[in-house]
């Protein structure tokens, strides 16, 4: 009997102005990439909330990844840095939980970068299969 590959289950955050589009772009000029990240639209990447991505992990997502506008080209001024500014607050405390950081990422992707989307999806999906699956239990009080 044959052992099936681990195929991560990826959840990325997606600017609705740049990095929605960018992935749009890589699907409608038919790049080939990996279909484990599931995208979710949002208005901005300064929108996500970190309760979100530590809502993705509880509930199963073993990499989630924010995809936004490149810096200074935020549609609303500044969302991106502060997004970046979350990010980077939000990864020391996912690896106090010993969650590795090759599992939680920030891309800058425009609209015209469909193909740096699709190598970005590409790339995060080998390193989370390279970690294995995320091993997260809820302690029960």
């Amino acid at each position: 009997m044959q052992t099936k590959e681990f195929e991560p289950r990826l959840l990325g955050f997606l600017c609705r102005w740049c990095s929605y589009q960018g992935a749009d772009l890589a699907g409608t000029s038919r790049l080939k990439f990996s279909p484990n990240l599931v995208p979710i639209k949002v208005m901005c990447s300064g929108r996500v909330d970190p309760t979100f991505v530590l809502a993705a992990f509880r509930s199963g997502a073993d990499g989630v990844a924010i995809f936004g506008c490149h810096p200074g080209d935020c549609h609303y001024q500044e969302g991106n840095y502060k997004a970046l500014r979350r990010y980077t607050l939000l990864s020391k405390v996912l690896e106090q939980y010993g969650i590795e950081k090759e599992r939680f990422r920030l891309e800058w992707v425009s609209a015209a970068e469909g193909a740096k989307f699709a190598k970005c999806v590409d790339d995060f999906v080998d390193k989370v299969k390279r970690l294995g699956p995320l091993k997260m239990t809820e302690k029960e009080e």
